[in-house]
């Protein structure tokens, strides 16, 4: 009985969503992260091709504006960032905090769907 209890009351905290996955890095986080990603950011976003952005694989610890082929803007060339989990974060929340008149329309408030895809982010970067 007490076993039946138990997995009620988890599935019905996990259907709520009052069980959430850490987003600090975890594989769990990552396989969240890619979800997150395919709804939030593959419409100009791929792993590896480049599309209205820059393909993103190994973007941890590269120079921003680094990416052959692309058409980046000028601001975004001049700015020097290298690419880590703060400057990320920051960049998907609100690109024109970051870098004044950079291409990028698109910031992503929620910060737990940020962490999750820079937990995915950091998968394609190893």
């Amino acid at each position: 009985m007490r076993l039946r209890h138990l997995l009620t009351t988890t599935s019905v905290l996990i259907m709520t969503g009052v069980v959430s996955l850490s987003l600090h890095g975890g594989e769990a986080d990552a396989v969240t992260g890619k979800n997150v990603f395919a709804r939030r950011c593959s419409g100009c976003h791929s792993p590896d091709i480049n599309k209205g952005g820059p393909r993103l694989r190994g973007i941890l610890k590269r120079k921003a504006a680094s990416v052959d082929g692309f058409p980046y803007s000028e601001a975004l060339k001049k700015s020097g960032i290298v690419w880590d989990e703060k400057q990320l974060d920051r960049w998907i929340e609100k690109p024109e905090a970051v870098v004044k008149d950079n291409d990028m329309e698109f910031g992503l408030a929620n910060a737990e769907e940020r962490a999750a895809i820079i937990a995915y982010l950091k998968t394609l970067s190893q």
